[in-house]
């Protein structure tokens, strides 16, 4: 056979591609680049190092630890309402929500003359009953979270003034110090532990479990998927199975659930509430989510971000004290450091899916 009789030699084409992108390893700086917290972690670090320079005493044990009680006092909030934010939803009630919990606890346990851990015990509930009416009237109304839970706001800050002046006579709750269950309930949601010199509050360790516990439930359970699914776009994730009421519904409980923690915390650090405290805090949990990296629009976030950002608020409450200026300066650092937030958190979003 001659040689003329082989087929001829095909041309070389370009260098195949890898059977599948997925395979691809992803750089330490593209995988950093695509993680929503990154740039609170970054704006986190700036302020940890402009009060230590500006503030001698803040580097201080006793000063860091003021600072971390600050934080958790926030943070334990704003783990859920982050998780509400990724799931596409607000809670505008969560602030006096606290202060309705504290409220039911000590006048139930006042008025009953009852062991404190019955009103622990009914606040609980009650409180996840108004996290099931929250996620129950959004999802059968279809109305914003907006309205629905502005409106929840207000019945809440009539009802815990109303009560406590209707039951009490005035505008705080009477002392339940004396009472049976008082200690060992103070130690579960107000005592601290001493290590050297010094002071370690327990709502710290509150604090560090709720987000580990947040962050396993989006980053390896299937309700984490969900919550994703959610705020991204629920009709589509309708579509394919994702039981969307449930899963709205689940995280207003988890709001709530919070708020109950918060306002035992309360009750049983100070013996007696203020019905009127908690209106406005609501924005600090928001505002702490938004800047640790959680679109205001839903689908993208993490619970370590918004740890993050309750982090930086209680490094500046604290560090403008230490460094004796003018709190009143406090409120204008919280506009602007949301607006850099949102910009530094698009920009970096932005960036990341480019590269991916």
């Amino acid at each position: 056979m001659s040689t003329t009789d082989a087929p001829p030699l095909q041309p070389a084409g370009p260098p195949a591609k890898h059977a599948d992108e997925r395979l691809l390893h992803r750089s330490l700086a593209r995988r950093l680049m695509g993680r929503p917290e990154l740039g609170s972690v970054v704006g986190a670090a700036a302020v940890f190092i402009f009060f230590t320079f500006a503030a001698e005493p803040f580097l201080q044990a006793s000063s860091l630890s003021t600072v971390l009680y600050a934080s958790s006092t926030i943070g334990i909030m704003a783990v859920p309402v982050a998780l509400l934010m990724i799931g596409g939803e607000f809670d505008l009630s969560a602030g006096v929500m606290v202060v309705s919990s504290a409220l039911i606890s000590s006048m139930v346990s006042y008025q009953m003359t009852a062991n404190t851990w019955v009103g622990v015990g009914v606040s609980l509930l009650v409180t996840l009953a108004i996290g099931v009416f929250n996620g129950i009237l959004l999802t059968r109304t279809k109305l914003p979270s907006f309205i629905i839970t502005l409106g929840t706001f207000f019945m809440l800050t009539g009802l815990n003034l109303g009560f406590t002046k209707l039951i009490s006579g005035t505008v705080s709750t009477k002392s339940i110090a004396d009472m049976e269950g008082f200690e060992s309930a103070r130690a579960l949601f107000a005592s601290h532990l001493t290590i050297g010199s010094v002071d370690i509050q327990i709502t710290i360790l509150w604090w560090i479990v709720l987000v580990a516990v947040a962050t396993w439930i989006l980053l390896r359970t299937r309700v984490g998927n969900w919550i994703f699914a959610v705020g991204g776009n629920s009709d589509a994730a309708r579509a394919v199975g994702v039981p969307v009421t449930k899963t709205k519904i689940g995280l207003y409980m988890g709001v709530a659930f919070a708020a109950w923690v918060s306002g035992q915390h309360l009750l049983f650090s100070y013996d007696a509430i203020q019905s009127g405290d908690g209106v406005g805090n609501e924005f600090l949990y928001i505002i702490a989510a938004a800047v640790g990296g959680c679109l205001m629009t839903g689908g993208f976030g993490s619970a370590i971000g918004a740890a993050v950002g309750a982090f930086i608020f209680g490094m500046t409450s604290k560090g403008i004290v230490y460094a004796q200026w003018n709190p009143d300066w406090y409120k204008f650092f919280l506009g602007a450091m949301l607006l850099l937030a949102t910009l530094l958190n698009a920009w970096v979003r932005k960036r990341a899916e480019e590269k991916s």
